[in-house]
């Protein structure tokens, strides 16, 4: 009997608990809400297309003369200045060639050294009457000859001296050495890729545009490109992107560049890269936006609380798009100018 008794005397104390604290609750005073307005924007979505990583200074060596390639100083890989020597290729029959024609010039100069002394005595003789004005002449000319003579064999002396010169490739400007498609003792031959190389320090991105994309990146402030492997997107300003004055005949795409920042991490000539840009709509549409904060997430349901007529807030079912910071982007569901509750949880206690 004790037991009943104790049993209900302690459920007695905690319905009056529990009533008192409903009392409670209903008399404590509201806390007044904070309304949004919906926000409004003609910017378009972000958006974002496939892009390359190029090397501003790139080039690829190619032998301007054939033979066997008898010296290789460098591999893939390897960071060369510029002038420094890259590979030789047999150049025995052209050493032969410019000194034989070295040797010729300077007979030409001898014999041309012969005819000046002539024409220096004819003139001593004409000047005493000892010989005629077309002796004198005789010899003048070819005194003259031998000098065009000489002339024409140091040009060719000078042509075979360059052709030796063809056979050591050299790097054109300070770089990293991309491949080296031949071994030692390949045969090069004019025209065949020998070495390529690129500039690390002067990278950039292309990227192939539609019309519609062009369209609206030319609303644009800025861009950003983002790179695998890189912690951040790299700012760009838009001004300062190349803009290519002509459109691929088949696919009718315009192709943009945007030069990284010397030291841009992930960035490699060849590799992947992502250009991502936000401009003006192209049918100026109005976009709409809430604070994040204020959606709500009940099962499948997502929704905001609107202001309704009344002044109290009333849950709308809404259609969620992309985040831009603390604004979320509203598809469907609300006006420009409706006001939104921004604690939405505050909200669902207004009766």
């Amino acid at each position: 009997m004790n037991l009943h008794r104790s049993s209900a005397a302690l459920l007695a104390s905690l319905c009056a608990l529990l009533l008192s604290t409903v009392h409670a609750a209903q008399e404590a005073p509201s806390v007044p809400l904070s309304w949004a307005p919906v926000q409004t924007s003609t910017q378009a979505p972000p958006q974002s297309v496939d892009a390359r990583v190029e090397a501003v200074r790139d080039a690829t060596l190619a032998a301007q003369v054939g033979g066997s390639i008898t010296q290789l100083t460098v591999h893939a890989g390897d960071r060369v200045k510029a002038g420094q020597e890259l590979l030789r290729i047999d150049a025995r029959m052209a050493s032969q060639g410019a000194a034989a024609s070295s040797a010729q010039a300077a007979a030409a100069q001898a014999q041309a050294a012969v005819a000046a002394k002539e024409y220096e005595r004819q003139q001593q003789l004409f000047a005493k009457n000892y010989i005629s004005q077309a002796a004198l002449d005789n010899a003048r000319a070819q005194w003259q000859a031998r000098q065009a003579q000489v002339q024409a064999l140091q040009a060719q002396a000078g042509a075979a001296l360059t052709q030796s010169g063809l056979h050591v490739i050299k790097a054109p400007f300070d770089g990293v050495v991309a491949s080296v498609p031949v071994a030692l003792g390949d045969m090069a031959l004019p025209g065949k890729p020998l070495v390529t190389l690129f500039d690390p320090a002067a990278l950039r991105i292309s990227a192939a545009l539609t019309q519609t994309q062009a369209a609206r990146l030319a609303g644009a402030t800025q861009v950003q490109v983002e790179l695998p492997g890189a912690a951040e997107r790299i700012h760009i300003a838009a001004d300062a992107l190349q803009r290519l004055p002509t459109a691929d005949a088949q696919s009718h795409a315009a192709t943009v560049r945007a030069t990284l920042p010397a030291g841009a991490s992930g960035a490699v000539p060849g590799g992947f890269a992502r250009l991502w840009f936000q401009g003006a709509s192209a049918q100026g549409d109005q976009r709409l936006f809430v604070p994040a904060a204020s959606v709500v997430r009940r099962a499948e349901m997502t929704g905001v609380y609107v202001r309704g007529g009344n002044g109290k807030p009333q849950l709308r079912q809404v259609r969620l798009g992309q985040l831009a910071g603390e604004q979320i982007e509203i598809l469907s569901g609300v006006s420009g100018g409706d006001q939104i509750a921004t604690q939405p949880q505050a909200a669902a206690r207004v009766r």
